[in-house]
């Protein structure tokens, strides 16, 4: 990706901040590209944090009756899956914190390309 090097130099703690917090770039460094995108990647993982979040909820609720019936098995598993999809994504996380530290606008792993929602 095409970017100023000493944008990215300047703003690589607001890069690294927006992982935590999308929106403080945005109001702190809001002229630079660098910040926007890495704001950008960062509401991208919240948004999938969320997401992940409310369906980890809904089948939990759902399989909590099973436990109350006595079936363990189905819930140990989504459990298991769910739990391996949150390391998976601050993993992701990690990755796109790595970028902006080296000073790279370089897209997270499978989830930083699907959108973009800041320009």
């Amino acid at each position: 990706m095409d970017y100023d090097a000493q944008d990215a130099q300047n703003n690589k703690a607001m890069g690294i901040l927006a992982y935590f917090i999308f929106f403080i770039p945005l109001l702190a460094a809001k002229e630079s590209r660098f910040a926007r995108y890495h704001a950008n990647q960062g509401l991208i993982l919240l948004i999938f944090y969320v997401g992940i979040g409310i369906i980890n909820s809904i089948l939990s609720g759902i399989f909590v009756v099973s436990l109350l019936t006595g079936g363990f098995g189905a819930w140990a598993i989504i459990s298991l899956i769910f739990t391996l999809v949150y390391l998976a994504l601050a993993a992701v996380g990690i990755l796109g914190i790595v970028n902006a530290a080296q000073g790279k606008m370089k897209p997270m792993p499978v989830i930083g390309s699907l959108f973009t929602i800041i320009k």
